[in-house]
């Protein structure tokens, strides 16, 4: 099946890397020094980037980081003090929502409860004008891309969460943007639904080879399985922002390897110069590790080691890169246990995640951990507030 989308025609052939524009050369949408305040107090910050067609890219962070604020920048319901904001290489920041051609998809669904499922999907057609004849044949086609044209008579609340959420997708899509915002669209959900909804959008992206998405989300297992780059927020700053993988094993800060991954945090210091890429020796209170750096860490400079719980391995002796912890406490987590501990002599606390089906350690033991040099990331250390 072809599906028609904005001026082009797409046969779905799973998901192509994500390219500029053909007819403008320029990304889907760009954001180049976004800054928006509200009485005075900044929402966000000098915010840069941009999506590529066929790309999707998350931004990830806490509650008043400035994520969603930046997706409503995009879509023109956010005035923005300064900045540009364009979209296939036109300037709209100054421009209504209206104006824009995007798709806006909210966690609330936002679906009007006396209309059916067919015309919540109709009506911003019809708010656009768009001819009678066309307004039947492209709800029937969106409702059935998003498997909802079997529910297409039901009211709202007929429906369950996770199909009342399909039904805002496609009355986003019924306008054929080629930019798609989806403002924590899953938070409502739960567990299971918010998995089956993750993937109908894997779905989605692969009908939809050359549509742009700009994904936000708190949850990193979302913003993992779907997005090909992920921008870390904090504090109305965008604070990095890189393929999913190299912000996962790789990450550039503290903070980023603490929101998506859930890692330890050790203060060391280097005892030799560290090449980028290189591993080289630190001291964590004079106990001596292996880790790799990113970039160029000089001898004697106060650095923090950044190590995900599923990293460590617990032992009965010595490691060839690790040291001895007491046993504080254990979580039953499903699939695995955590284990939190405290390392000998420093009392830094650390987690250890150990599979379902392996023993762990008990609360009061005092056992050895050991972990890959590749698995332990050297940061720059954060000032203390």
């Amino acid at each position: 099946m072809n599906l028609r989308i904005g001026r082009r025609t797409v046969t779905p052939r799973g998901r192509s890397s994500a390219t500029p524009n053909l007819r403008t050369g320029a990304p889907a949408v760009a954001l180049t020094d976004v800054t928006v305040a509200y009485d005075g107090t900044i929402a966000l910050a000098d915010c840069s980037f941009d999506v590529e067609r066929g790309e999707t890219v998350a931004l990830l962070g806490p509650s008043g980081s400035g994520k969603s604020t930046a997706l409503k920048a995009i879509a023109g319901f956010e005035n923005v003090v300064s900045g540009t904001v364009t979209i296939d290489g036109r300037d709209v920041t100054e421009l209504a929502p209206r104006h824009r051609g995007v798709g806006f998809v909210v966690q609330q669904y936002a679906l009007f409860p006396h209309l059916t499922v067919r015309a919540n999907v109709a009506f911003g057609l019809k708010a656009h004008r768009v001819r009678r004849a066309d307004i039947g044949p492209r709800v029937n086609e969106v409702l059935r891309m998003v498997g909802m044209l079997g529910f297409a008579d039901r009211l709202p609340r007929e429906l369950s969460g996770g199909q009342q959420q399909r039904v805002a997708i496609a009355r986003a899509l019924a306008g054929r943007p080629d930019l798609l915002l989806l403002d924590e669209p899953l938070s409502a959900l739960d567990t299971r639904l918010r998995q089956n909804m993750i993937v109908e959008l894997q779905q989605l992206r692969s009908d939809l080879p050359e549509i742009a998405i700009v994904h936000v989300t708190h949850d990193q297992g979302e913003a993992l399985a779907l997005a090909d780059r992920i921008g870390i927020m904090r504090n109305a700053r965008l604070e990095a922002i890189d393929s999913a993988e190299s912000l996962f094993h790789a990450p550039p800060s503290e903070f980023a390897a603490t929101f998506l991954g859930g890692a330890d945090i050790l203060p060391v210091r280097a005892l030799e110069s560290i090449s980028a890429g290189a591993v080289g020796i630190v001291d964590h209170g004079g106990i001596r590790l292996r880790a790799r750096s990113q970039s160029t860490v000089a001898r004697e400079k106060h650095v923090s080691l950044a190590v995900r719980p599923w990293a460590w391995e617990f032992g009965s002796t010595a490691p060839s890169n690790g040291f001895e912890v007491d046993v504080v406490d254990l979580q039953w987590r499903g699939a695995v246990r955590h284990v939190r501990a405290r390392v000998v002599g420093t009392d830094q606390p650390i987690g250890v995640d150990v599979p379902v089906l392996r023993e762990p350690p008990r609360p009061g033991d005092r056992v050895w951990v050991g972990v890959d040099p590749a698995d332990v990331h050297v940061v720059p250390a954060e000032k203390s507030a």
